[in-house]
């Protein structure tokens, strides 16, 4: 009876830390277990006595705050405060920017699925889908990508105008100042579509509609600004770009050397207080055409002219290109796919103070402005690129691998091929799950720093693989440069969007996990600011009730994860639905391992963690691959369940859980404390490690989808151009494949036939006269054959030059200009 008491009191304990049930009511349920054993049954009442007094001792300085406060929380505030890390104001800034979502949820061990899959499905209106339909369209139709990349280097006089009569360029400028005010979803269909196409076109329309003086203006702007500014920005008679990276600043925005110096100066003929600037900039798209220009740089008041403060901090400032001592208009080169992008250097540049975005009231705001901005469009722009490219990618990959025939068999036949699709499906799938639920985030208010973190950096490497797989797939199409390539230019830019808006690298190991522990944590960020307060009694007040709400949340995580753990996560909360509740447990488990794990690295390493970016990175990973199971959950939901589509679900799911596992396995393995090391073991994998990579059965069916025309390929591929009206190779790809799949019985009759000896013309237009002749194939079937043979032709053919069309001559005779290395 002894025993059964002690399980009592274990079981007790667990289930409280297992549903997050608070200190008090746990202490009232052991203080009634404890009671009805004395009471109700034959246990010693010595040892009840013994078992009461151990159990008090620990209950009430827990319970008693005065106690709790003096003995436990005052010496550990002590201790906090010398681990707490240093931060800077930018990185405070940065980590107050944005607001939780999803991915909080992800982060506390314990998500609540029906929260997810209640959330609004935000679609296009009736306005915004006519648009795609209409001018999208329409210009896809214009956009002439070996011309615009290898001709001009530029899109022509005629688009440019196209995307100015239309407003292309002010999709998120309201319509009262002549803008289309378009929402997330439909920005990111635009882009979608159009960088399917051109990679030149899409950066030209992203980068008006991203972070830059449209969007700081919106938010920002004084109202003369924006009466001024936003009409012609959104009519194309302004073309913006902006100003932040330099040679010694890239990642590491905030380290900018560029400066404005509070002075007076003459303007427009009158003497007035304004900014005299200095400033090298590189890398700033659309730069070279520019009107105006936003700028980013630290801003000084020496003289006291606008106030007490020298210095002001980062400001922003709109600069006209014509202003004097601006130097403007060479460009970079980007990897062969010359969107406008080149360096900005202003020398004594003056401007008067109404130049400062928002004016003088927000100098020295400007980096809190950027980074909160910064989230709304790192969550648009490159994902819904990344995404046309990938589908690109799987589309026209899919139907390649279905024409192309190698041995007298289509190449995706070819398990090595089967291999590559279907990882290109399921990366696919992923991406377009993933930028949709980040847009869709933008479209209910939320500003989701570290959700577009994830998508920026997973968008673009997943695509990154895309690109690659196509590319292998393709072989020799895939690498011969001319108007016939689909797929040559996307595979040389895939570096760029790699960079842009925050380099991978950095993503990855600094800002997804370095941001989300702390702005996703339930109680780090009230703890750092408990922890900063300068009256003694409410910093311990305050201090005390969030340390003790994390230590129940540390508690809880652990066992839910050692107990979801042994049991398969059986006893995980979720939708019940037989096909996808599997992977809800799965999730939900993983859920409970990260918030785990984080805590025990927090607390072990302190502020080292900052500098240990192995441990943030494969931390950062967990979270992502829990965001992005979600996001291809919540689209398998929302687009009623389809059954064809769950191979491709199944695919994409597995391979992300199976990368979660590698990267907890990673942080266990290489812990730098080995007795953490084991307790992270036991916790995190107390059966072992079990989850697989998708299996080849499972990638076999995935790889078919690719190579017919379904539903299911057709939701996955749905928002690229694929029109034939202009010679766009995708949409001579789409018309040929069923007509190749409806001719496949025609030439394997043929084969047939030629295996025994009964065709011997020596080549294919001679061959179907002589099948026609004896009767293998009747007059209609050959001209049937005929024309799908010559669509094939034109599909698997590459182009060639003349070398002397090859040979560029340089117009501009003066050197190129050289710059400081970064």
């Amino acid at each position: 009876m002894f025993w059964l008491l002690i399980l009592s009191l274990l079981g007790v304990s667990l289930t409280a830390a297992f549903r997050g049930i608070r200190l008090a009511p746990w202490t009232v349920a052991m203080t009634a277990v404890l009671a009805g054993f004395a009471v109700f049954t034959s246990v010693s009442i010595l040892a009840i006595v013994v078992l009461s007094v151990l159990f008090a001792a620990f209950a009430i300085p827990l319970n008693y705050k005065p106690i709790r406060r003096r003995w436990l929380s005052a010496p550990f505030l002590v201790m906090y405060r010398k681990m707490l890390p240093t931060l800077s104001e930018t990185e405070q800034v940065a980590l107050e920017a944005g607001t939780v979502g999803w991915e909080g949820e992800l982060f506390a061990g314990n998500p609540n699925w029906n929260t997810l899959l209640e959330q609004r499905w935000p679609d296009l209106t009736e306005t915004e889908q006519a648009f795609v339909d209409g001018p999208v369209e329409a210009l896809c139709d214009m956009l002439k990508p070996w011309q615009n990349a290898h001709e001009l280097a530029d899109l022509p006089p005629a688009v440019w105008a196209f995307l100015k009569k239309h407003r292309f360029l002010g999709m998120i400028i309201p319509t009262e100042y002549g803008g289309l005010g378009f929402s997330a979803m439909a920005h990111r269909a635009v882009l979608q579509k159009v960088s399917s196409v051109c990679p030149i076109a899409g950066t030209t329309i992203a980068v008006p509609n991203s972070l830059g003086p449209a969007e700081l203006l919106v938010h920002y702007g004084t109202q003369a600004q924006k009466d001024h500014y936003l009409p012609r920005l959104a009519s194309g008679k302004e073309i913006p770009c902006f100003g932040l990276t330099g040679p010694t600043a890239g990642s590491d925005a905030t380290s900018i050397p560029d400066t404005g110096i509070v002075c007076k100066g003459k303007y427009k003929g009158k003497q007035v207080i304004g900014i005299c600037l200095n400033f090298d900039k590189r890398y700033i798209t659309l730069a070279p055409v520019a009107t105006i220009v936003g700028l980013a740089f630290r801003m000084y008041d020496p003289d006291g002219l606008v106030g007490d403060n020298k210095y002001l901090g980062i400001s922003l400032a709109l600069v006209p290109r014509k202003t004097p001592g601006m130097e403007i208009g060479r460009c970079h080169i980007p990897l062969n796919v010359p969107f406008s992008n080149g360096p900005i250097r202003g020398k004594n540049v003056f401007v008067p103070l109404d130049a400062l975005v928002g004016g003088i009231e927000r100098a020295g705001q400007g980096w809190r402005m950027l980074i909160e901005l910064l989230s709304v469009g790192r969550a648009i722009t490159l994902p819904s690129s990344s995404t046309g490219g990938a589908k690109l990618c799987a589309l026209s990959t899919g139907a390649y691998a279905r024409i192309r025939k190698q041995f007298n068999l289509p190449i995706g036949r070819f398990e090595g091929v089967e291999e590559a699709l279907a990882r290109l499906a399921g990366h696919t799938y992923a991406t377009s799950a993933l930028s949709r639920m980040t847009a869709s985030a933008v479209d209910m208010g939320e500003k989701p720093a570290v959700p577009s973190a994830i998508a920026k950096y997973h968008a673009t490497e997943m695509t990154r693989t895309a690109i690659s797989d196509a590319m292998d797939v393709h072989g020799g199409k895939g690498i011969i440069m001319g108007p016939r390539n689909y797929l040559g230019r996307g595979w040389l830019g895939i570096p760029i969007w790699i960079t842009v808006e925050g380099a991978n690298i950095l993503t990855r190991s600094m800002m997804i996990f370095g941001q989300g522990a702390i702005r996703c944590h339930p109680y780090v960020l009230n703890e750092m600011a408990a922890a900063r307060l300068e009256d003694k009694s409410s910093s311990l007040k305050e201090f005390d009730r969030h340390l003790f709400g994390h230590i129940g949340y540390s508690i809880r995580n652990a066992v839910r994860s050692m107990l979801l753990g042994l049991s398969l996560a059986r006893f995980a909360a979720v939708p019940s639905d037989r096909k996808t509740a599997k992977y809800y447990r799965k999730l939900t488990r993983y859920s409970a391992t990260l918030a785990f794990a984080s805590d025990i690295a927090m607390l072990t390493l302190g502020g080292k963690l900052k500098h240990k970016e192995h441990i943030s990175g494969r931390l950062g990973d967990v979270l992502s691959h829990l965001y992005i199971c979600s996001a291809m959950l919540k689209r398998f939901e929302m687009q009623g369940r389809p059954a064809a589509d769950q191979p491709i679900l199944a695919w994409a799911f597995h391979d992300s859980v199976y990368k979660m596992q590698t990267a907890l396995a990673k942080v266990v393995d290489n812990f730098p404390s080995r007795a953490v090391r084991v307790l992270l073991a036991v916790v995190i994998f107390p059966l072992g490690r079990h989850e697989k990579q998708p299996g080849d059965r499972l990638g076999h069916k995935v790889a078919q989808l690719l190579l017919s025309p379904s539903e299911t390929r057709d939701r996955l591929t749905n928002g690229v151009f694929i029109s034939t009206s202009t010679g766009n190779p995708i949409g001579l790809l789409e018309a040929a494949l069923p007509k190749v799949i409806a001719t496949e019985p025609l030439e394997r009759r043929i084969l047939k036939a030629q295996s025994a000896g009964k065709l011997n013309a020596d080549n294919w237009q001679s061959q179907l006269e002589e099948a026609v002749s004896k009767s293998i194939i009747t007059d209609v079937e050959a001209k049937e054959l005929k024309a799908v043979r010559e669509m094939v032709t034109e599909i698997i053919s590459v182009d060639d030059f003349e070398s002397s069309v090859l040979r560029m001559g340089v117009s501009d005779k003066t050197e190129p200009a050289t710059e400081q290395a970064a």
